[in-house]
């Protein structure tokens, strides 16, 4: 019997877990040209396969720190429900918001926000943002 209550209140742990790790966000899609980035200038060899990658804005750039920080988002909710279910991706970042002040918390290629959203121009409100080696799945 307590196993099987260990196991119930683990199990509710470990959901509640997984909801309250990392930060909450935004989210837009920016458009190629992506090169010259902030992070490694003209090499085509910085976007990882399926250019999944982001640009971010200053409060992520860290003077830089950011370049080849992983990231793992998922949509939550924006303006006419864009979120694909459940979706996540997991993005690399290769530079710095180019407009100033940034329109989002993460500007994400065309084909990293596909991955998670349904409408390309929308804006997606609320995002969930977290290192991927940092998220709990249960």
């Amino acid at each position: 019997m307590r196993l099987l209550v260990l196991s119930m209140v683990l199990s509710l742990l470990c959901r509640e877990a997984k909801l309250v790790l990392g930060d909450i966000g935004t989210a837009t899609s920016y458009r190629p040209p992506y090169i010259p980035t902030g992070c490694f200038g003209n090499q085509q060899d910085q976007f990882p396969p399926g250019n999944l990658f982001v640009a971010v804005s200053e409060g992520l750039w860290d003077n830089g720190a950011a370049c080849g920080r992983r990231y793992r988002l998922r949509c939550l909710s924006g303006h006419k429900k864009p979120c694909k279910g459940g979706a996540t991706v997991d993005v690399k970042v290769v530079d710095l918001c180019r407009r100033s002040p940034c329109p989002s918390t993460i500007a994400m290629s065309t084909d990293a926000f596909a991955a998670i959203s349904r409408s390309p121009s929308t804006k997606i409100n609320d995002m969930k943002l977290a290192e991927p080696n940092t998220m709990i799945y249960c």
